[in-house]
């Protein structure tokens, strides 16, 4: 019997997250998300569950509840804990390129992926999140 051959992969550690916690039952989803040049991108939302994703090209403006709004460019992955966490923005930051990422989202089977926020919970939390956003470029 031949002997395998050896492999040339290579792996790149993008993003070590300890797990929060995971919907039971859960669902998951994974989907490809393009941003024209400058498109603000889905309003103020929530996820049922963790988010995972990965910057394919271009640059996002991404602002979570609790953390300094951030830049993330092409090739760099980012994770938000989903539940109660409300996501601000995921605004393509280059106004004169596409953006475009991908996600895997841990969700409640039954229940949507996302969730936009009104603007009265908004009201009710002004002031949370913790910077404004980055110009986009």
């Amino acid at each position: 019997m031949p002997s395998p051959a050896r492999s040339a992969s290579a792996l790149t550690m993008l993003l070590a997250q300890r797990l929060p916690a995971i919907p039971s039952p859960a669902e998951v989803m994974t989907v490809v998300v393009e941003l024209p040049p400058g498109d603000p991108g889905t309003p103020p939302h929530r996820h049922s569950g963790p988010v995972f994703g990965y910057m394919l090209q271009g640059e996002m403006t991404f602002e979570i509840e609790g953390e300094p709004a951030r830049v993330i460019r092409a090739g760099e992955a980012f994770w938000e804990p989903g539940g109660g966490v409300i996501h601000y923005q995921a605004a393509n930051h280059l106004r004169d390129a596409w953006s475009r990422f991908v996600v895997v989202m841990v969700g409640i089977p039954g229940e949507p992926m996302l969730t936009l926020v009104s603007a009265d919970e908004l009201e009710q939390r002004r002031g949370r999140p913790a910077s404004a956003p980055p110009r986009p470029r």
